[in-house]
């Protein structure tokens, strides 16, 4: 993989999203350049997916402003969406556990060649673009450091026998298949042991390191904080910690604490829709506090298994920011 930076650079001043109940969150301020690991850290239900959703523009904020990739939001959602990727969000860009890792990823490679190409490459003969999609694949692969030949049956491996690092690498793979900016990826070290949650780091900082830039939602951000943007959510409402940039000491910036019942005060109202290049990325509900996701239906060419995005299946958050996360929106390219 190349080294040069290519990732977008993320800032935020004031930012929050607020919904009908209340803020999910308010009041956040990011500085990270290119290629930096960003870790947001909160509890369960202190708008982390939401500020996810928001800096991906997946959600529609509600206070303040931020840029991704010198992209304002929240008028440049759906240019933020074309350089931006998801991995491993609950009921938004999750693995299909009756699936197999093969077919997920010949589905998403299809997508990204119909979806992703331009016109000209779509008019290239068929075995150059399928040489492409393999090549494509097995970058991904290499950069998430899943080697399919470790798996219980190899590429023929159901997700539902994977293991959970094993399953958050198949998913990081799979976004990085569309070439992001910035990779975002929730949950990062949820139900992991000490020693996978720092396998699960060092695979973040080498994708960082390679110039793309990360923001990763966790419970606990890396013990080795060098270099991290650390923004945590559900904090106080005084921030008495300056704004970090990457490559130097750990940043730190706290949200303030939303002002009405803890996970009741987490929705916000997205009224406009908007094409997305990287497919799969899908939602169809409202949540249990308002939040309602930009709907666009995401259009897949029939596969065996007949599935419109293979490994992001709308289904029940089944964390414990469920009823309160915003789930986010899919669309074509």
């Amino acid at each position: 993989m190349d080294s040069t930076p290519h990732g977008a650079a993320v800032t935020a001043a004031g930012f929050g999203v607020k919904g009908p109940r209340g803020w999910a969150f308010r009041d956040i301020d990011l500085t990270a350049g290119p290629g930096s690991l960003i870790a947001v850290q909160g509890p369960s239900g202190s708008g982390r997916t939401c500020l996810l959703l928001a800096l991906t523009g997946r959600m529609k904020s509600a206070a303040g402003t931020a840029e991704v990739g010198g992209l304002p939001l929240p008028q440049k959602k759906a240019a933020v969406r074309s350089v931006t990727a998801l991995a491993h969000v609950p009921g938004v860009a999750e693995l299909d556990p009756a699936l197999t890792v093969g077919e997920h990823l010949r589905e998403r490679a299809l997508l990204q060649g119909r979806f992703g190409s331009s016109l000209r490459a779509l008019l290239r003969p068929r075995r150059e673009r399928r040489a492409e999609a393999r090549a494509l694949v097995d970058a991904a692969l290499a950069a998430a450091g899943l080697d399919l030949e470790s798996l219980p049956k190899g590429i023929r491996t159901s997700v539902r026998d994977l293991e959970r690092l094993e399953a958050l690498r198949l998913s990081v793979a799979l976004a990085l298949i569309g070439g992001p900016r910035l990779l975002a990826v929730d949950d990062t070290d949820l139900k992991l042991s000490g020693h996978e949650r720092a396998a699960a780091w060092e695979l973040l900082r080498g994708l960082a390191a390679a110039g793309t830039t990360v923001l990763a939602v966790c419970s606990e951000p890396p013990e080795d904080g060098e270099g991290v943007v650390l923004v945590r959510t559900g904090g106080r409402p005084e921030r008495d910690t300056p704004k970090g940039t990457p490559g130097t000491s750990p940043a730190t910036t706290d949200a303030a604490a939303p002002t009405d019942d803890t996970d009741a005060t987490k929705a916000t109202d997205v009224t406009d829709a908007a094409n997305s290049p990287h497919p799969g990325d899908s939602a169809t509900s409202q949540d249990a506090h308002g939040t309602k996701p930009d709907e666009t239906a995401e259009p897949a060419e029939p596969t065996e298994q007949s599935r419109p995005a293979g490994n992001e299946q709308p289904r029940p958050h089944d964390d414990k920011e469920a009823a309160a996360d915003a789930l986010a929106e899919a669309g074509r390219a």
